[in-house]
């Protein structure tokens, strides 16, 4: 049975590696430029059943494994992290539903997900309540069989162009954290403003929006889960999203080591590649390390994720620190491996140092994730 899980995700790494060398390596420097949303991407996923791979069977996906899930998103931010993140978020999306839906709801909307049908977006952030989602003001006021909501969300990935929004709000102000609900809530519903967030410093091509509710009604039935519930959705949700976004980390330095070991073959200096200096084997050497064990932690993390395992607190947190820290460690070599050329936009490593920084921010920054780690180990 082992051997069979192995030789599935192996058939579905190698698949998505050749379509984002194929397909999203092309348009990667574009997709930067350009700072568009990539909806040809969103297409090719839907089509070649990418989206799929984040969702069980069951409900119309081809996996369902945060392993298997991570290699595919790895695979993609090797080339592309904009483009990877659009998996990690339809999983982001889907995971509140898994662990809070009802087994109609998760029918309802779970195939549209894995099919790619609606894009998903998962709003907990706020302007004054970012690393403290406790703090949270948004409202959703029960009113016969609807909630209205009013409040604002920042910082949400897919904000924009979401048909499908996990909303989290405050349903009992007097509850703290137990006073929190999760609601899904239709992209184009009436009282939602959505507005763009421009000028971010990398994943320019990601949709990144403030959402605001000003009397936004969402039907009771789309509540997840009993009132109060959502604090204890969105920490679980976390639990499982933190290691996708170790994965795209990963791909990210992954890209960056692999087009430096490239560089340094092909250049000379000194009538030699400068691949045979001590000096520079021995950063390479350094940067290949350190992938090597986040990888090997994110894995594990993954592991525990599908095994269930309590420990997949520490681990995800672990894993999303130690993989996001060694990007960026990683690309910034890679940058230093070129000189003068990784400065510029016409190689695509200065992109992925860009591009790694907001692995250390999102999902929580890397300074909270050492708050969950030492609470769970102090505990």
């Amino acid at each position: 049975m082992v051997t069979e899980v192995r030789e599935d995700l192996q058939a579905i790494q190698a698949s998505v590696r050749e379509l984002a060398q194929a397909k999203i390596a092309p348009r990667a420097a574009e997709i930067d430029r350009t700072a568009e949303f990539p909806w040809d991407v969103v297409e090719l996923f839907r089509q070649q059943d990418v989206f799929a791979i984040a969702f069980d069977p069951e409900y119309g996906g081809v996996s369902g494994s945060a392993l298997t899930l991570a290699t595919a998103v790895e695979e993609i931010a090797k080339v592309c992290a904009t483009s990877a993140l659009l998996l990690a978020v339809q999983g982001l999306g889907g995971y509140p539903l898994l662990l809070g839906g009802s087994e109609e709801q998760k029918r309802e909307f779970l195939p549209e997900l894995a099919s790619g049908r609606k894009v998903a977006a998962y709003a907990l952030s706020e302007p004054d309540a970012g690393s403290d989602p406790g703090s949270m003001t948004t409202r959703a006021r029960r009113e016969g069989d609807e909630y209205v909501l009013d409040g604002a969300k920042t910082w949400i990935t897919n904000g924009t162009v979401a048909d499908l929004i996990v909303v989290f709000a405050v349903t009992a102000p007097d509850q703290g954290t137990r006073g929190i609900s999760a609601f899904l809530v239709d992209g184009e519903t009436k009282g939602l403003e959505r507005n763009h967030i421009q000028g971010k410093l990398g994943i320019r091509g990601s949709d990144t929006g403030e959402l605001v509710f000003s009397g936004c009604r969402v039907a009771a039935a789309r509540r997840l889960g009993p009132e109060g519930d959502g604090f204890k959705i969105a920490m679980g949700v976390l639990d499982r999203s933190r290691p996708q976004i170790a994965a795209q980390a990963l791909g990210i330095a992954a890209g960056a080591l692999d087009y430096a070991v490239k560089y340094a073959r092909e250049r000379r200096q000194f009538g030699r590649p400068i691949a045979e200096f001590q000096g520079l084997q021995f950063m390479l050497a350094d940067m290949a390390t350190q992938l090597e064990a986040a990888r090997a932690l994110t894995h594990q993390a993954c592991r525990a994720v599908d095994a269930q395992d309590p420990q997949m607190t520490s681990l995800a947190a672990m894993a999303k620190l130690a993989a996001s820290d060694a990007a960026m460690r990683i690309t910034t070599d890679a940058v230093q491996v070129l000189g003068g050329y990784g400065y510029i936009n016409e190689f695509p490593v200065e992109r992925m140092m860009r591009d790694a920084k907001i692995t250390q921010i999102y999902e929580g920054t890397n300074q909270i994730q050492r708050v969950v780690i030492a609470k769970r180990l102090l505990a």
